[in-house]
């Protein structure tokens, strides 16, 4: 997976489709801020590791459903 091709604004969302969140940046190179204004948010900045990205086209596809990714609310 070339994680290079991801960018700000980007949409992530699940295997199934559906939205979990906008990225905000690549964090450490190994993690994905998402965005703390995104709705899906709840006001607060999420990661996710880039080990859980499937693929990424226009969006960035995750290997879970939306409903089952595994977002952490701290960088550790």
């Amino acid at each position: 997976m070339d994680i290079s091709n991801i960018q700000a604004h980007m949409e992530v969302v699940g295997s199934d489709g559906k939205h979990v969140g906008t990225v905000d940046h690549l964090d450490g190179g190994n993690k994905i801020k998402l965005a703390k204004n995104d709705i899906a948010a709840g006001g607060e900045h999420h990661w996710i590791a880039t080990y859980e990205v499937d693929r990424v086209t226009d969006k960035v596809y995750l290997r879970s459903p939306a409903n089952e990714a595994p977002l952490a609310t701290s960088a550790n």
